[in-house]
């Protein structure tokens, strides 16, 4: 069966990167009809925070990514035991004592030798007594994992063959001297136990995947099929990472950016084929393929989500939308109505307040100057009522029949006049709800 998971810190909000990753890993198990799991990466006892996780859990549920079972790692700190004791026991997972600063000046000289910066396993020397002075002196170690310096092949789900020297990469750190497990040991004993078999992530996590991949064949587990995506970038092509904590779905769901819309645009965003509104996960899954995407940046643009939010809107019945027009206030006998008006004039669902403001107290009249004399002819033509379809038509041909304008030039000032707006809903909708309304009031 295929089962894929989501993998997110609770040291933060779900950002429009790490929702990309979610979205792929779902879609790959809802196509298959297989198990999508949401895993809580909670390790951090210090960052790790549990609004973070339920905000975690209310943007996925906002997104319709439902996952089918959760894991909490900070629930699983036995089996990592029993894990590294396994390592040990291989000879794999060893004790190291460096501290930070001297980890740095070993880089620089191995940088200005012209070698690859990488762990020189000096620790590996270290004898029985080495290790208990040091333990003495500056406490438990770190412990890592010693490769195989050989080299790691795999077939990427978007990359295609990709091979890395296990040589010119560290032993990776897998225990931190506090005791804490990071995220690559804790990781490949979850994907191990859990069955994984496709893990979708961002292109900065390829080194991660040769590493895990030699691990996981070393605990006698089965490789999953990895999948690098390419990593966004702002429109322009600027580095996206420091915008992140302005682009957390938090922010663009109370921005109206409906889910839909971020849905439909982020299955497409670096692949081969035009984004297309989905108006269901359904037809999302049933298109997508990772052999669609490529490797190069990918420019994100968040103001691509409103055009899509707007066409999402305007395909709603009044059945869909009854609940937030009745929320703005309109009246249960004008609803209907009014939604036929306003709805090929919004972008989001609160733009829906700003017509019943406009209807209800009307609007600030915008004439220009050479309009004035135009504009306040025209409204000594405008019937009594009442108004209708016809209204509309039947004033305008008045108008210009008494002042010669036509076409732009009768119309728009009239439009702006009346509603504050160059553009807007069909006037001959809106003049008989207009008068409505205020006869109301």
């Amino acid at each position: 069966m295929t089962t894929t998971r989501f993998a997110p810190s609770p040291t933060g909000y779900l950002h429009i990167g790490n929702m990309r990753a979610a979205l792929m890993n779902y879609l790959i198990a809802r196509k298959a009809q297989g198990t999508f799991i949401l895993r809580i990466d909670d390790t951090d006892p210090e960052r790790s925070k549990e609004e973070y996780v339920d905000g975690i859990k209310r943007d996925l549920e906002w997104l319709g990514l439902h996952w089918d079972r959760i894991e909490r790692q900070s629930l699983r700190l036995d089996r990592y035991h029993a894990a590294a004791d396994q390592l040990r026991d291989m000879g794999r997972l060893y004790e190291c004592f460096e501290t930070p600063t001297e980890l740095d000046l070993k880089r620089k000289k191995q940088l200005n030798m012209g070698k690859p910066p990488v762990y020189d396993r000096a620790a590996l020397a270290l004898s029985a007594a080495d290790k208990d002075a040091l333990r003495a002196e500056r406490g438990a170690g770190h412990w890592r994992y010693k490769l195989d310096q050989e080299r790691i092949n795999w077939t990427d789900g978007i990359l295609g063959d990709l091979s890395i020297d296990a040589a010119s990469v560290s032993d990776p750190v897998l225990i931190r001297g506090d005791g804490q497990f990071l995220y690559t040991m804790a990781s490949v004993v979850d994907d191990v136990d859990l069955g994984i078999t496709h893990v979708v992530r961002g292109s900065d996590h390829v080194t991660n995947t040769a590493t895990q991949i030699q691990m996981i064949q070393a605990i006698g587990g089965t490789v999953p099929t990895f999948a690098h995506h390419s990593l966004l970038t702002g429109p322009q092509g600027e580095a996206l990472s420091k915008r992140l904590g302005t682009l957390s779905l938090r922010d663009l769901r109370d921005a109206g950016v409906e889910p839909e819309a971020l849905i439909s645009l982020m299955a497409r965003l670096g692949a081969n084929l035009p984004v297309e509104l989905r108006m269901s996960l359904d037809d999302v899954a049933e298109g997508f393929e990772l052999t669609q995407f490529g490797s190069a940046p990918t420019k994100f643009d968040e103001q691509d989500l409103y055009p899509l939010t707007a066409r999402f809107l305007h395909a709603q019945s009044f059945d869909a939308m009854a609940s937030d027009i009745a929320a703005v206030g309109v009246p249960t006998e004008l609803a209907e109505r009014f939604w036929d008006v306003t709805r090929e004039n919004i972008t989001i669902r609160k733009d829906l307040a700003q017509w019943w403001d406009m209807f209800q107290n009307g609007a600030d009249p915008v004439i220009d100057d050479e309009d004035r004399d135009f504009v306040a002819q025209a409204l000594t033509l405008l019937p009594d009522g009442p108004f209708d379809g016809d209204t509309w038509k039947t004033w305008t041909t008045a108008v210009k029949d008494a002042t010669g304008r036509k076409g732009k030039n009768l119309f728009m000032p009239l439009r702006k006049a009346l509603t504050g707006q160059a553009h807007g809903p069909d006037m001959s909708a809106l003049l008989p709800l207009l008068q409505v309304i205020k006869a109301r009031g």
